[in-house]
């Protein structure tokens, strides 16, 4: 069976692109990153991805004069390198509802919140001053509408007493790096259909024992 090939849509360090890579360095996992594309020219995660000999390309959002031209090429240099897939992994620009037709179900998103709880940004604060006892992350397919799209899984992971952004970020980022490959492993193996706006799931393994904070 064919890997699915993957395109990398990142704006900085790509820490959950550098996830993603590595699992893909599996012999059986189902996808290949084909492509690395930062709209930053210096991010760090381009370096990362060169130095693992995936190609790379640079579309910087400054040089076009709005958001279709700069997703055209966008979209003409994924289609170049044959990608078939696009994950975004912290790539900081929002995307238009042209660009997201034009990869519909195509392209999936991580988001460090338990949505639909806390879209957006500034997430580890909001939770925080929410006094929620119980955060995470979720992966879900990409939709016109921010942090919104049928959700492929999430991770929990226990607010901690004294956690404040940081701690709670570097948290839920460990929870990331699990979740993120996890996900892609489903859709590349052809484990997951998009119904209406929910993903079901085939032959998923069993969800890890009951969570609770505090505990009783």
């Amino acid at each position: 069976m064919a890997r699915l090939r993957v395109g990398i849509l990142i704006s900085g360090r790509g820490s959950n692109m550098r996830a993603l890579v590595e699992a893909a360095r599996a012999p059986d996992f189902p996808a290949e990153i084909g492509l690395v594309v930062s709209n930053v020219p210096d991010a760090g995660g381009l370096v990362f991805a060169r130095d693992a000999g995936i190609a790379t390309a640079t579309v910087d959002h400054r040089a076009f004069k709005g958001r279709e031209p700069f997703e055209q090429a966008l979209d003409a240099e994924l289609r170049k390198a044959g990608v078939e897939f696009v994950c975004l992994a912290g790539f900081m620009r929002l995307l238009t509802p042209s660009f997201v037709d034009a990869w519909h179900d195509r392209m999936i998103n991580i988001h460090p919140s338990l949505l639909p709880s806390f879209p957006g940004l500034d997430t580890h604060k909001r939770a925080l001053a929410e006094g929620v006892r119980i955060a995470g992350c979720t992966v879900h397919f990409v939709r016109a509408k921010m942090d919104a799209g049928p959700i492929v899984g999430q991770a929990a992971v226990p607010v901690l007493p004294g956690d404040d952004e940081k701690m709670l970020a570097a948290r839920i980022l460990a929870a990331e790096h699990r979740l993120y490959p996890a996900a892609l492993r489903l859709i590349a193996g052809g484990k997951t259909r998009v119904d209406g706006e929910r993903v079901v799931v085939a032959d998923a393994g069993a969800p890890v024992p009951l969570l609770l904070n505090p505990a009783v």
